[in-house]
C-alpha cells in the first residue's frame, strides 16, 4: 500500500497493534509457563478454531459491522489482543485472523486488509520473540540448527512457490484442504500431548 493509503487508515494502522503487542507478550508468557501437555491441547483447540474460521470466512460474505467510531476504538485494541495471544502462542503472525477482523471492524476491502494485516503483524511478532527469549526458548533452535535451517529454507520455498501459484488452484480446494490439514495436525497434537 501506498503510504498515503496507510496514513488515511491511521486508525486500523495504530488500533489493532495497541492491543496485539500486549497480547502477544501475554500470549507469550502463558505459553512459557503451560505444562507441555496443556500446551499441546491449547494449541490443538486453537487449530480447530482456525479450520473453523478459515471455512466460514471463505464460504460466507461478511460485511463490516458498522460500529459507531468511537466503539471501535475499544473494539479493536480488545481484537488486537485476542490476536497477540493466538499469534504468540501458536508462532504465526495472526494475518488469518487479522484480516477478517480489519473487514468486520474497519469495513476495509479484503485486498486493503491483507496489507494493513501486515502492519500489525510485522511489529507484533517481534514482542512475542523478545518475550520466549528471555526464558531462554530459544536455545532449542540452536541445539537443532540443521532442523531449523531446512525448515527455514522450506519455509521461504513454500512462500515463493504459494506466490507464484496463487490463483492456479481455485479455493474451492485449497481451503478445505487446508481445513483438514490443521484439523490432522490437532488431531495429532492431542494424541501427543
Amino acid at each position: 500500500m501506498p503510504l498515503a493509503d496507510v496514513v488515511a487508515r491511521w486508525s486500523v494502522a495504530v488500533n489493532l497493534p495497541a492491543g496485539s503487542l500486549l497480547g502477544a507478550w501475554a500470549g507469550a508468557s502463558w505459553a512459557v509457563r503451560m505444562r507441555t501437555a496443556t500446551l499441546y491441547k491449547v494449541l490443538a483447540a486453537l487449530m480447530v478454531l482456525m479450520a473453523a474460521a478459515l471455512v466460514v470466512t471463505h464460504t460466507t460474505t461478511f460485511g463490516a459491522l458498522g460500529l459507531p467510531p468511537w466503539a471501535r476504538i475499544p473494539a479493536g485494541v480488545a481484537a488486537g489482543f485476542g490476536i497477540g495471544v493466538v499469534a504468540a502462542i501458536m508462532g504465526v503472525a495472526g494475518g488469518e485472523l487479522l484480516i477478517p477482523t480489519i473487514v468486520l471492524l474497519f469495513g476495509e476491502d479484503i485486498k486493503t486488509a491483507g496489507s494493513l494485516s501486515l502492519l500489525v503483524s510485522l511489529p507484533t511478532m517481534p514482542v512475542a520473540f523478545a518475550r520466549y527469549s528471555r526464558d531462554g526458548s530459544f536455545a532449542v533452535l540452536g541445539e537443532n540448527l540443521r532442523f531449523t535451517a531446512v525448515m527455514a529454507a522450506g519455509s521461504v520455498a513454500g512462500a515463493v512457490l504459494g506466490g507464484l501459484l496463487l490463483g492456479v488452484f481455485p479455493d474451492l480446494l485449497l481451503i478445505p484442504l487446508l481445513a483438514v490439514v490443521l484439523l490432522v495436525s490437532a488431531a495429532e497434537l492431542v494424541r501427543h500431548a
